[in-house]
């Protein structure tokens, strides 16, 4: 049954990091490809939304919360789960949302920013799944090196506070400055 699990959270992954792709495409391309890549945006976004759903289920299907939360690895791993497509549902709401708008201005590259986090989270996640089923990365050394013990740890490290901090506070004064320019 665990298979399922395994199987069906790739097509999310792909989905989000094309998704990533398209808006680092966009965001430095106004031409025929950027555009391209726009009208597929809303696509994967929401493809990668309903299955990573559909995975993120099954995986809570599959293993029970006594399992997966009786290690630092679980808890951080459905926690990132938790996150990541928390993430990109919200990111598929503002592009639906705003539609062409979000590639003017100052919001272009906050949907770069949010791309880049999008994908850390994404790739966070499934290193930390894929070394609870014995598949093992360098990734979990990065992690590592940056305070985050990933088979002992069950906290989110100072430093990816003080990050996230950073970037909030970042997001919070460009959107005051683009929503300054759009009312001028």
């Amino acid at each position: 049954m665990a298979a399922y699990h395994v199987v069906l959270i790739h097509f999310p992954i792909a989905l989000w990091i094309v998704s990533s792709l398209a808006i680092a495409i966009r965001v430095v391309n106004d031409g025929p490809l950027g555009q391209a890549m726009d009208r597929a945006l809303p696509v994967f976004l929401v493809l990668g939304v309903i299955l990573g759903a559909a995975a993120y289920l099954a995986g809570i299907m599959i293993w029970p919360w006594e399992t997966l939360s009786s290690t630092p690895m679980g808890r951080n791993h459905m926690l990132t789960a938790s996150w990541s497509l928390s993430f990109f549902t919200l990111l598929t709401a503002i592009r639906l949302l705003h539609g062409d708008r979000i590639w003017h201005g100052l919001s272009r590259w906050v949907m770069l920013l949010l791309a880049g986090i999008g994908v850390v989270l994404v790739g966070v996640t499934g290193t930390l799944g894929g070394h609870l089923i014995g598949n093992y990365t360098e990734v979990g050394e990065v992690l590592r090196s940056l305070g985050w013990e990933i088979y002992t740890t069950y906290y989110v490290p100072d430093m990816t506070l003080i990050v996230i901090a950073i970037v909030s506070v970042l997001l919070i004064v460009i959107g005051f400055i683009g929503r300054g320019r759009s009312t001028a």
